[in-house]
């Protein structure tokens, strides 16, 4: 017995020892250092605030939006006021609710059949954008009310700000106006605006305000009357004079109302038509929406060197598109550094305490980034371990369509897919920002791909292995997910399910490709191109995801198949069998010629060709 306990002591004692060793040794493995950028390492090093209100991403797209602006300026240029509207508000309720206006306002406010026919009109089709506008009001007016007390002009002004540019900073109309307060070139310059390549202060809502106010105290000097002043401010104060002088010495606006310009004469009545929706809008169910940031919950900050937009989002992990929203006047989404001038960049507070916090580090952290040496150095740790002569980096483009939903605008859009209304317009040849529902529109992004010798691929940063599997999967799936959209030219006596069997398409997809239904299938015959969609075309472009994993071998292997079994190509405008060669590594103009009985080497888009391998 005693031998036996002996022995399964000594065991025991043998196997604890081994499993030591085996802990020992699991626990000498050292895991490879993950370097971290310099930017990283500045932001980890800043001190926090723990003041956490945030901007909410539907108010900037309310911001961003011009659909509104085009609306209301439309309605204002082309409002009948002797048209009557039919909307159910008493003529003499609307009477009295006017009357009560006038008695607590330094305006004229007087009831008239025009000014009742403008109301019906906003109060029928408006409402909704009435209900947006309130909550950016908001923001705005706080400015516009501190402006207008520093000149002792008439606070109810503010609305005319609604009426010029519905309160969108970027506003630019027909003529070149610009701002909230819609400011022509040289009148923004005789007001001491600064308009250079870098900055338009006719869009910053502050000095534009200020700029505002002293028009206003200065024409109502000339006239004594501030429905003169404002119909000065539409016109100018030349064709005031001139509709005074032909009425015959009239001096109030009522009294010369027909003999100044046909969109003057609609420019009052909606400006105090604007000023009875805003009083009265609970009386008409006109609920505004929430406004998410008030004028006081941003800051600004001194800027002392120049620095970009794009900076300031990577540092402060603010949004660009809040950037600019915040601060309209910088043209080119950057804050310049002029000796002996101050600019400023506004933030939403937390950000601004951030920033005031780590001051010392934001400067450093531009001045590493602007020195030619260190950010060579630095792009190559991140982008490399190995530097290769063969290396190169491919920008490519990948198109997508969106079908226009109803509630949508080109704002909404824009910011879902992180792109600017600049260009989805110029992408889909828009000339306006109204879209039509239903409507696909082209949304094209860009990635970076880099694309080095097979066998000599190691890059620095440390990949998921689970998101290196998922790359993996995506492109086995790549040949049957859509790829790029072509155009189909409709040709005479064409109809959906023809075209469906000469492109080997389902008619279902067609229908859905085009935003065709049951009830505008007639629509094909006014229809010049279609929307076609191919199978993915072939690329010996690796994934940058699976470059970072170092699993090529992998990668080959799945795609092996793929290339070997040959792909069907639908040509695209501007494609030649030049350009459609060189997609396909080993494939000659004579292969393809050979393979799809081509012998003049004509191809229209829309055509299917084979490429076998």
């Amino acid at each position: 017995m005693i031998v036996k306990n002996t022995t399964l002591s000594v065991l025991l004692l043998s196997t604890m020892g081994l499993f030591a060793q085996e802990v020992a040794q699991t626990n000498t493995v050292v895991k490879p250092e993950i370097k971290i950028s310099y930017l990283d390492s500045v932001k980890q090093s800043f001190v926090k605030d723990d003041y956490a209100i945030r901007v909410d991403s539907l108010w900037m797209k309310e911001l961003v939006s011009l659909d509104i602006y085009e609306d209301l300026s439309k309605d204002i240029q082309t409002i009948n006021t002797d048209t009557k509207v039919d909307y159910e508000l008493p003529t003499e309720l609307l009477k009295q609710r006017l009357q009560a206006m006038n008695e607590k306002s330094p305006f004229n406010i007087q009831y008239n059949q025009g000014l009742e026919n403008i109301i019906k009109s906003f109060l029928k089709n408006r409402k909704k954008s009435f209900s947006r506008l309130m909550a950016l009001s908001e923001y705005y007016f706080p400015m516009f009310e501190e402006a207008f007390a520093k000149q002792n002009v008439p606070l109810e002004i503010k609305y005319l700000a609604v009426v010029e540019s519905a309160l969108n900073p970027k506003a630019v109309s027909k003529m070149g106006a610009t701002g909230l307060w819609q400011f022509m070139y040289h009148t923004g310059k005789q007001y001491n605006l600064k308009i250079d390549s870098f900055i338009d202060e006719r869009s910053d809502p502050l000095k534009a305000s200020a700029a505002a106010a002293d028009y206003m105290s200065k024409m109502f000097k000339i006239f004594g009357d501030w429905e003169l002043v404002l119909a000065s401010y539409n016109s100018g104060p030349g064709n005031v004079s001139k509709a005074i002088r032909r009425s015959g010495g009239k001096q109030t606006y009522w009294e010369i109302r027909n003999h100044l310009p046909k969109e003057t004469q609609g420019y009052v009545p909606a400006f105090l038509a604007t000023m009875y929706l805003y009083e009265y809008h609970n009386e008409h169910g006109i609920n505004p929406d929430r406004a998410v940031v008030q004028h006081f919950e941003t800051d600004t900050i001194r800027i002392k060197e120049k620095m970009t937009f794009k900076q300031i989002s990577s540092l402060l992990d603010v949004p660009e598109a809040q950037l600019q929203l915040l601060n309209p006047s910088y043209k080119l989404n950057v804050v310049p550094f002029y000796q002996d001038e101050d600019h400023f960049l506004r933030l939403p507070k937390e950000k601004a305490s951030v920033f005031v916090s780590n001051e010392d580090k934001i400067y450093a952290y531009l001045d590493h980034e602007s020195s030619p040496k260190i950010n060579q150095v630095q792009t190559l740790i991140a982008s490399t371990k190995t530097a290769s002569p063969k290396s190169t980096q491919t920008v490519i483009s990948k198109t997508q369509l969106y079908k226009v939903r109803s509630g949508d605008n080109l704002g909404a859009i824009a910011s879902k897919y992180n792109v600017s209304i600049v260009q989805l317009k110029k992408w889909n040849n828009l000339k306006s920002n109204s879209i039509a529902l239903g409507r696909n529109l082209k949304i094209i992004s860009e990635s970076k791909i880099i694309k080095k010798d097979i066998n000599e691929v190691k890059l620095a940063p440390a990949v998921d292995k689970k998101r290196t599997e998922e790359a993996i999967a995506s492109v086995e799936d790549k040949n049957t997910k859509e790829a790029q959209p072509s155009l189909y030219v409709v040709q005479a006596g064409d109809n959906l399910s023809s075209i469906a069997k000469k492109l080997n398409v389902s008619l279902s997809d067609l229908k859905e490709w085009n935003g065709l239904n049951a009830e505008n299938m007639d629509m094909i015959a006014s229809m010049k191109k279609l929307v076609i969609h191919s199978k993915a075309e072939e690329s010996d472009e690796i994934p940058e995801i699976i470059v970072a994993s170092n699993n090529i071998d992998s990668y080959k292997k799945k795609t092996a198949a793929v290339k070997n079994s040959g792909v069907d190509y639908y040509v695209k405008k501007g494609d030649s069998l030049y350009s459609i060669a060189k997609k396909y590594p080993g494939v000659t103009i004579s292969d393809i010629k050979k393979w799809n009985d081509i012998e003049n080497g004509d191809i229209k888009p829309g055509m299917k060709l084979k490429i076998n391998g």
